[in-house]
């Protein structure tokens, strides 16, 4: 089963030698190794030689690694982000992966339009640069507080986005790493939207959303009280038993990897309870165990 899909979880790229000795033994199929702005305090080399020592000893893969900064601006503590995007690009073999995903980052404080052909001119050199070693790159779609008039982090929240940056950068390398969550924020149903744009979606994160319809009703999205939140999966509105099933009928084979750090009430002390809870309830929606067929 975990040959079609595996299951795992997102670690830092920095820490992943000392963390993922320490929970791999729960189960985990995959990890995703993410970068916060930048990879400068990091020998890659280094890291991706301790990692696959134990990806071999505890048969997991990587499955992506990642770079989330702000790649268009260059300045203040984003001013490694484009390098970080270059140095994974060209380490991603050494991890034994073949994506490596991030933000795209915007234009700060413009609207998504303006920022389109910044967007054009640094991913349609990285795309180049990916796509001769071999690399897809992948955006991950949260909004980071942005809408579509002003933000300071990513373009690639919402689908007419999506459209706007593949026209721009036509390259079959570049895509999407997909959540149900963030569109669920937004209000966007995210059974059908998956379903249109499963030819792009490269890597999912494992991470779902309960949206309080009674408090969106009454008091809109605007007003003081809370209407969504980020969960865990297996405790938000999302049947992943769906999500997986589209997935595969599309033919995808790569990974859902958990983004925890973020449920209100599976947090802090009871985090690794609700990743752990996360993995099982996706190996579950997953199929459960391979059973042969009688011969």
């Amino acid at each position: 089963m975990q040959e079609s899909i595996r299951i795992g979880t997102l670690v830092g790229g920095g820490d992943a030698v000392r963390i993922i000795p320490q929970i791999v033994k729960h189960g985990f199929e995959s990890f995703s190794l993410t970068f916060w702005q930048t990879t400068a305090g990091t020998n890659l080399a280094d890291t991706a030689a301790r990692v696959r020592e134990l990806a071999a000893e505890h048969n997991f893969i990587i499955s992506s690694v990642g770079i989330f900064g702000n790649p268009l601006t260059g300045t203040g503590d984003n001013e490694d982000a484009l390098a970080s995007w270059e140095r994974l690009i060209d380490h991603a073999h050494l991890f034994g992966t073949d994506m490596v995903s991030g933000f795209t980052g915007r234009l700060t404080g413009l609207p998504i339009d303006e920022s389109v052909p910044k967007f054009a001119e640094v991913f349609g050199e990285l795309s180049k640069r990916a796509a001769g070693k071999g690399v897809r790159i992948a955006f991950e779609n949260c909004s980071m507080d942005g809408n579509w008039q002003s933000g300071d982090w990513n373009i690639a929240h919402n689908p007419t986005a999506w459209e706007m940056m593949f026209n721009a950068v036509p390259a079959d390398n570049i895509g999407l790493e997909w959540e149900p969550c963030h569109q669920m924020a937004a209000l966007i149903d995210p059974i059908p939207q998956l379903r249109k744009w499963t030819d792009k979606i490269f890597h999912v994160h494992g991470k779902d959303a309960t949206i309080a319809w009674d408090i969106v009703k009454e008091y809109g999205i605007h007003g003081p009280k809370p209407y969504v939140w980020h969960r865990t999966p297996g405790f938000g509105d999302t049947n992943w038993t769906d999500v997986i099933t589209i997935l595969r009928q599309a033919g995808y084979r790569g990974t859902i990897d958990i983004e925890g750090w973020h449920d209100p009430v599976y947090r802090e002390e009871l985090e690794m309870t609700g990743q752990v809870h996360a993995l099982h309830y996706l190996k579950h929606c997953r199929g459960g165990s391979f059973v042969p067929n009688p011969v």
